[in-house]
């Protein structure tokens, strides 16, 4: 018998979208982030986190290049990633659900270079759901290197 995968779904645009919950440390509220000038558009700053600065990436912004309004329904997806762990923006979390592993389905999509973070497509019997993969997605940032050396510096000069 073939597992489930968990996952975490929300909703940006007309799309449903799913992490698998591995990756997930936690989903909280968010409130501000610390602006940071001159990074790329889709960091919406830093953000203490569990006691860790984090990055907050404006997921909107990648897929659709359109922030999210800031309102009361913005929630931070915190995702531990190889390359340092990160703060998903979303517009809201709508479920966490179990997905069989014989509904996710490979897409073309994922063998184009600006969109390889797409895993699978679960298709399930009411809606489709694009499966992003946290470890690609993040490598895939534009600007992201330049955001680790800064992350790795904020967290030096705070054990100073």
């Amino acid at each position: 018998m073939e597992m489930n995968e968990k996952a975490i779904i929300f909703h940006i645009g007309q799309e449903d979208y799913g992490i698998p919950i591995k990756y997930v440390i936690s989903i909280e509220k968010f409130e501000r982030s610390t602006t940071i000038p001159q990074l790329p558009s889709y960091v919406r700053g830093i953000v203490k986190a569990r006691g860790e600065l984090i990055p907050v990436i404006d997921i909107s912004d990648v897929l659709y290049k359109k922030q999210l309004q800031q309102d009361e329904q913005l929630r931070l997806i915190v995702l531990n990633t190889a390359e340092l762990p990160v703060g998903i923006l979303v517009k809201e979390t709508k479920e966490i659900i179990d997905i069989p592993k014989e509904s996710l389905k490979q897409i073309g999509l994922v063998a184009y270079h600006r969109t390889e973070y797409f895993s699978a497509i679960a298709n399930l019997e009411d809606r489709l759901i694009t499966m992003i993969d946290p470890e690609r997605f993040v490598s895939s940032l534009d600007g992201i290197k330049e955001i680790i050396k800064y992350m790795a510096e904020q967290k030096e000069n705070a054990n100073v």
